[in-house]
């Protein structure tokens, strides 16, 4: 019974959801082990017996009977006078098997042994859960928001399990308030130091991805395959699929009649715009999808360079671009080529970065951002609306038509 009393604490692993009956054995087994290596040198004769059901043990040290006097090893050896007093039949040679109690190892150790035991379980529980979610690296995963704090939401799971999603893996239009449930794919996993980090983002272009496959049967069942995302979170993104079977329209199948099917999505991601094409291995021909809305008149490639000179007509430039030249700059993610636009009709242009000994190179910078790379493109948009779509003050934005005016007008 005093082992019982002394190691009560097994009840509290024995129904620990991480650990199997064998594992929990072998821990207790291990830990004991270490004690008994400490206390007496070697564990190498000792049997040990443990029911973790009960959460009990026995100790067993095993020895061989020899004459008084002629005791060498006191743990694999006991004299014939303490044998007999165990039993009074023995005699020399033989093995004398004694039971072990923990308090012969002194508070000291029993204290260091719970504490072992304690360490190991929780050593052991957090292998397990970082094996358990590292499988689940890039898939959706849903816990429920337990604490916000400035740079992250702390979100625990049904099995009470921590996971962190970073401010920067928030989409912009996230707002969750404390017990809300939240949706995002498993984007990393480590062990830092013992404990496992479980990172979530919801700003990942993989995020979207197996939100097509959770939403669209057709993706989930194989038969659509989403061949590349591209996102600028919470604003816009840009989603290529295709199918092996001609009969089946990809885009329609997974935008439905009016929108249906990807409205749940566009929901999801704070009303973030979706556009979804065709997939084609023709490069000319997925440089002029990935521009929708726009309409691309003629295409020409540098595959060497990876660059496109897209020609479209003036009124379609400024939907190739889009707001916040967000557009174009998905369409380049999408295709990998860096892609310049051309006005149709227009002769006479020249390149903002010929202009680079009267304007910064971060203010050709800014405009480059919103796709705008020539004079023309600067000089064909409202001077108000420029400030709306760059960082750029009205007076910076003012003095840069006056030097392309000024240039072009010679």
């Amino acid at each position: 019974m005093e082992n019982i009393a002394l190691i009560e604490s097994f009840s509290e692993f024995k129904d620990d959801k991480f650990i199997d009956r064998v594992t929990l054995m072998a821990i207790l087994e291990d830990v004991f082990r270490n004690a008994l290596k400490k206390k007496f040198g070697s564990d190498d004769n000792f049997d040990i017996i443990i029911n973790p059901d009960k959460g009990d043990l026995e100790i067993w040290r095993n020895r061989i009977v020899v004459q008084d006097g002629e005791v060498e090893e006191p743990n694999e050896e006991i004299s014939l006078t303490e044998a007999q007093k165990i039993e009074p039949d023995f005699e020399v040679g033989e093995d004398v098997s004694e039971e072990v109690k923990l308090m012969h190892l002194g508070r000291r150790a029993i204290l260091a042994l719970r504490q072992n035991l304690i360490s190991k379980i929780h050593e052991h529980d957090n292998t397990t859960i970082y094996k358990h979610f590292k499988e689940l690296e890039g898939e959706i995963y849903t816990a429920e928001v337990h604490h916000i704090r400035h740079k992250a939401i702390i979100l625990l799971d049904d099995e009470g399990n921590e996971l962190i999603l970073p401010k920067d893996r928030q989409i912009p239009s996230d707002f969750f308030r404390k017990g809300d449930n939240v949706r995002g794919i498993i984007e990393s996993v480590e062990l830092k130091g013992s404990k496992p980090s479980i990172i979530m983002s919801r700003s990942s272009p993989k995020f979207l991805e197996q939100l097509f496959f959770q939403e669209i049967p057709e993706v989930f069942d194989g038969l659509i395959s989403v061949k590349k995302v591209v996102r600028i979170p919470g604003e816009k993104a840009k989603v290529a699929v295709d199918s092996y079977d001609d009969r089946i329209d990809p885009v329609g199948a997974c935008v439905g009649m009016k929108g249906s099917r990807i409205h749940g999505i566009v929901r999801e991601l704070g009303n973030e715009n979706i556009d979804v094409i065709n997939w084609t291995a023709n490069p000319q021909l997925l440089v002029t999808r990935a521009l929708s809305p726009a309409r691309v008149s003629t295409v020409k490639l540098n595959d060497e360079k990876m660059t496109a000179q897209v020609y479209l007509k003036p009124e379609e430039v400024s939907k190739a671009i889009g707001r916040g030249g967000h557009n174009i700059r998905l369409a380049g993610q999408l295709t990998g080529y860096e892609i310049d636009v051309f006005r149709e009709g227009v002769e006479e242009d020249v390149e903002l970065t010929e202009f680079s000994d009267e304007i910064d190179a971060w203010i050709i910078e800014e405009f480059k951002k919103i796709g705008m790379d020539t004079a023309r493109s600067v000089l064909e948009q409202d001077v108000a609306d420029l400030v709306k779509r760059t960082d750029l003050e009205e007076e910076t934005i003012a003095e840069v038509v006056r030097i392309l005016k000024a240039e072009l007008e010679e």
